[in-house]
């Protein structure tokens, strides 16, 4: 099988979720650092219209949009399949994939995760305090769902890993670097548990943010 080429941000966790999909399949893959000030560039825009991250080559075969990308990554590879064969199983997972990216990235990720972490080490700026107490009432409420889904279950769609864990994991990864994670996660043993096991996982150790960077000056 051809060698999968994943265009991204170093430290993206929209990135991370494929690289994990990749390491979990036992997929071989090289990663194409996109700087942040190149995801306008024509270049980029050829492979990604809206300028945005990740973006995969496998073969003659170009795709966008992290979800798709999972998806087709879970096709095309051998190993465990990553969605369940249940369909309402499924179903739950792909209502977590979405989920992450309009409930917890939207107004959530994107305002606390981006102020606390990529504002001060790749720009040099303070974080913006206002704009992250603004999130934290969505922030509460995404954070209750997650765990309310989540319950008692290994995993978000039952005792087997999916797709759903692999989005989800690297935003939550994300905010358990900066100072809001006790508050968030804090009433909710069951999800800082199950990012535990998710960071005890070979795939998850092999994607940090050190580890992707150390990727991008390798290439």
């Amino acid at each position: 099988m051809s060698e999968f080429v994943v265009h991204s941000v170093p430290g993206s966790p929209f990135g991370r979720a494929v690289l994990l999909a990749l390491e979990e399949k036992g997929a071989s893959y090289r990663l194409a650092a996109v700087p942040p000030p190149t995801l306008r560039a024509p270049e980029h825009l050829a492979r990604h219209p809206f300028g945005r991250v990740p973006a995969i080559e496998h073969g003659d075969f170009r795709l966008y949009e992290t979800q798709a990308i999972l998806r087709y990554i879970d096709r095309v590879c051998a190993g465990v399949s990553l969605t369940p064969a249940a369909p309402r199983a499924a179903a739950r997972m792909d209502q977590l994939l979405n989920i992450c990216d309009w409930y917890l990235f939207q107004g959530v990720s994107n305002v606390i995760a981006f102020q606390r972490i990529v504002r001060p080490r790749l720009m040099g700026l303070a974080p913006d305090e206002a704009a992250i107490a603004d999130a934290m009432p969505k922030a509460h409420a995404v954070f209750a769902e997650l765990a309310k889904l989540l319950g008692t279950q290994r995993h978000f769609a039952g005792d087997a890993l999916t797709l759903a864990d692999l989005h989800i994991a690297p935003q939550l990864d994300f905010f358990r670097q900066t100072p809001e994670w006790s508050e968030l996660a804090g009433p909710h043993a069951n999800l800082v548990h199950w990012l535990e096991r998710m960071n005890a996982r070979p795939s998850m150790a092999a994607t940090t943010w050190e580890r992707v960077a150390a990727m991008a000056k390798a290439a």
